[in-house]
């Protein structure tokens, strides 16, 4: 029933999440506030149409957060199903081989900022919905939220969720905005990291000098920042700031091994990539480094000239954005804090620095033995007749640990793209099999987790 249903409708899927691509809902550049709002009333349209009892726009101090519901009967299980429809901005332009919201299909996969992240896959279970209402299916209540602050650190999202606790209540929380391993070996997410991210401004004289007249007497603050930052990892690949390991849990030997039971082949990862060899924190593997490990990386640095051609210029300031993905007991304000203080320490008196924090998130594991996971572990055996491997996830969704303490709830990372689908990238994509999939394995959990 369920894949001939998809298959009869595909393209009208296809045509809809284009439409939705198309909408650049860049949450992080305040020109499109109204494409972010366009984006919110589509997504609240389509849930409409798709069989929801009511559906709201609910307004914050930023961009609306969309929920709705379907209750079949209180007495039957209820999904919360969340998801952002805001998205990365698209830049640098110029490394697009097609336009970022002009959504491309090349063998078999759609090209488009969005498309995996998280517009395709939250728009599965939207489709996973409707085919359950059209064959009065739905064994659960559903509620859908999705956000349009994920990609800026959600800041909106805690106060609703205390405000609209009652009527977010559920017995599991689904969430696909994580990565399998591959098609031929699907996973479920156990671990996500949390955030800690900030901006740094070095600032030396009150105006750009003449790098002739004044280079060799009044510092550099480029070069001050780089080495700065330089400064901020030891030889071991370990972050250099004191205090910054303290909270961290190392795992037992047995569950380091379980993680890297996960199917992993470095040549090809190097090959896929484009690198001659992986670096990273000694003594752990490449899984482990990514998983289960905190880090402390430059996501962009700029200062003095930068255009083309050539200018003698000394600048006045220069500054970077940084972020450290964290690990279960890390809380990311104890570790901005710890970053400031630090950072602040190793200035030399030649500069002013400047520590601005952004945003931040917990981070969190989920159980595989809840009642969630369980389900989601029999749809996949259903659908791909292979049983799913737990794996831990690099990235952060700050809702996760939020919801575990507002809510008391499980949530499963139920997610169907993959890491080569280059997220926060130029040429960001997710396979058609991959969204057609995960749309019948997610009308499958709601069968399973009925049970």
């Amino acid at each position: 029933m369920t894949k001939a249903y998809i298959t009869a409708h595909q393209d009208r899927y296809l045509h809809e999440l284009f439409e939705l691509l198309r909408i650049p809902s860049v949450s992080a550049d305040s020109r499109h506030k109204t494409d972010v709002r366009q984006a919110a009333e589509y997504v609240r349209d389509r849930i409409l149409e798709a069989g929801a009892d009511r559906v709201e726009l609910v307004e914050t101090n930023g961009h609306p957060i969309v929920f709705g519901e379907k209750v079949v009967d209180p007495k039957l299980p209820t999904v919360l199903v969340y998801g952002h429809y805001d998205v990365q901005p698209p830049d640098p332009l110029e490394l697009w081989n097609t336009p970022p919201f002009e959504p491309t299909v090349r063998e078999g996969k759609i090209y488009a900022r969005g498309a995996c992240d998280d517009k395709g896959q939250f728009y599965m279970h939207i489709k996973a919905f409707e085919i359950l209402m059209k064959h009065n299916a739905l064994s659960c209540n559903v509620k859908f939220m999705i956000e349009g602050e994920e990609e800026v650190g959600s800041d909106n999202l805690p106060l609703f969720v205390k405000n609209y606790r009652d009527q977010l209540l559920t017995d599991v929380i689904l969430i696909s905005d994580t990565s399998l391993i591959s098609l031929d070996q699907p996973s479920i997410t156990v671990g996500l990291r949390g955030l800690s991210y900030l901006e740094v401004e070095v600032t030396s004289a009150n105006r750009d000098l003449h790098s002739g007249v004044y280079g060799g007497a009044v510092a550099n603050p480029i070069n001050v920042l780089s080495q700065m930052i330089a400064s901020l990892h030891d030889s071991n690949g370990k972050v250099n700031i004191p205090g910054f390991y303290d909270q961290v849990v190392e795992l037992s030997q047995a569950e380091r091994e379980a993680l890297n039971r996960a199917p992993f082949d470095s040549t090809e990862y190097k090959r896929e990539l484009g690198i001659a060899e992986l670096t990273g924190e000694a003594g752990y593997t490449t899984l482990e480094r990514t998983g289960i490990r905190p880090t402390l990386d430059c996501n962009g640095i700029w200062g003095g000239y930068t255009g083309e051609g050539a200018k003698t210029v000394l600048p006045s300031k220069a500054s970077a954005k940084i972020s450290m993905r964290l690990v279960p007991n890390q809380r990311p304000a104890e570790i901005t804090e710890l970053f400031t203080k630090h950072f602040l320490s190793i200035a030399p008196p030649t500069v002013k620095v400047k520590v601005t924090p952004h945003h931040g998130g917990e981070a969190a594991v989920t159980a595989t033995t809840s009642r969630g996971y369980r389900a989601a572990e029999a749809a996949f055996k259903e659908v791909w007749g292979k049983t799913p491997i737990p794996t831990r996830d690099g990235g952060s969704i700050p809702i996760v640990a939020l919801f575990k303490k507002e809510l008391e709830v499980d949530t499963v990372l139920m997610g169907f793209g993959l890491d080569t689908d280059a997220l926060h990238s130029p040429n960001e994509h997710y396979g058609i099999q991959n969204f057609l999939l995960g749309i019948e394995t997610i009308t499958a959990f709601y069968k399973h987790f009925s049970k």
